[in-house]
C-alpha cells in the first residue's frame, strides 16, 4: 500500500479497533499461475500475547483454501470509512478533490483449523460477535446438524507478519480541517465516522 509518513497509521490499538469494527476483509492468496484469488469474510482479529492472529473459515467448495497447500500465506485488507472530499474546504481555488479512507492490511501465514472442536470454537466467536442470542439455537440444533454444517467449511487461522494501516484524513492540510469536519458531520455516517476520527486524532 502506498504509504505517504503523513497517513501512516502507528497506533496498533487504533488499527485493531478498525480491524474489529470493519471486520468483514477481503482475502486475497496467490494461484500457481501468480494471478490472485480473492474471497470476502468475516474475521475475528485476536491477540495472542504479541501474535496477531485472524481467524476465520471458507466454504469447503471454495477453492482459495486448497491454494494454501501450494502458498501458505494470505492477504487481507480491512476497508474503514471513506467519503470524498470536496475542493470547497480549502480557503483558495487552486486545489482538486480527494478521498478519504481507513484501511488495514494485513499479510502472514495461514494454518488450517483440523477437527469440529476448532471449527465450532471459530463459529462461537464469530457469533459472539455478530449475534450472541443465536448462540442458544445454535446449541440446541443437535450434534448431528452441527457435524453436518462443520463438515462444509474450512476454518483457518493467519499469523499475521506484516501490518500496514492508513489513515488518510489530510492531516498535511490544516488549513482544511475545520471545513472538512464541518461537511463530515453534516452528511452521510461514513462521512459522519471519518468526522469523529479527524476528532479522536486531534485534526
Amino acid at each position: 500500500m502506498y504509504m505517504p509518513p503523513q497517513f501512516n497509521q502507528k497506533d496498533r490499538a487504533l488499527t485493531l479497533e478498525v480491524m474489529r469494527a470493519h471486520n468483514f476483509a477481503t482475502l486475497v492468496t496467490t494461484d500457481a499461475q501468480g494471478q490472485p484469488f480473492a474471497t470476502h469474510v468475516p474475521m475475528i482479529v485476536s491477540v495472542r500475547g504479541d501474535q496477531l492472529v485472524l481467524e476465520a473459515h471458507v466454504a469447503k467448495p471454495n477453492p482459495h483454501w486448497k491454494l494454501w497447500e501450494a502458498n501458505p500465506t494470505a492477504f487481507a485488507i480491512f476497508q474503514g470509512p471513506n467519503a470524498y472530499m470536496s475542493p470547497k474546504v480549502y480557503p483558495d481555488l487552486a486545489r482538486v478533490p480527494t478521498w478519504n479512507y481507513l484501511a488495514v492490511h494485513a499479510s502472514g501465514t495461514v494454518r488450517i483449523l483440523e477437527g469440529d472442536a476448532k471449527k465450532d470454537a471459530l463459529l462461537k466467536g464469530l457469533i459472539a460477535i455478530h449475534e450472541p442470542e443465536y448462540a442458544a439455537q445454535w446449541r440446541g440444533l443437535g450434534e448431528e446438524f452441527q457435524s453436518k454444517m462443520l463438515a462444509g467449511i474450512v476454518a483457518f487461522e493467519i499469523d499475521v507478519t506484516k501490518l500496514d494501516s492508513k489513515f488518510k484524513l489530510n492531516q498535511h492540510r490544516k488549513e482544511a480541517h475545520a471545513a472538512m469536519k464541518e461537511r463530515y458531520a453534516a452528511g452521510s455516517p461514513a462521512e459522519q465516522a471519518l468526522a469523529v476520527w479527524m476528532q479522536r486524532l486531534g485534526l
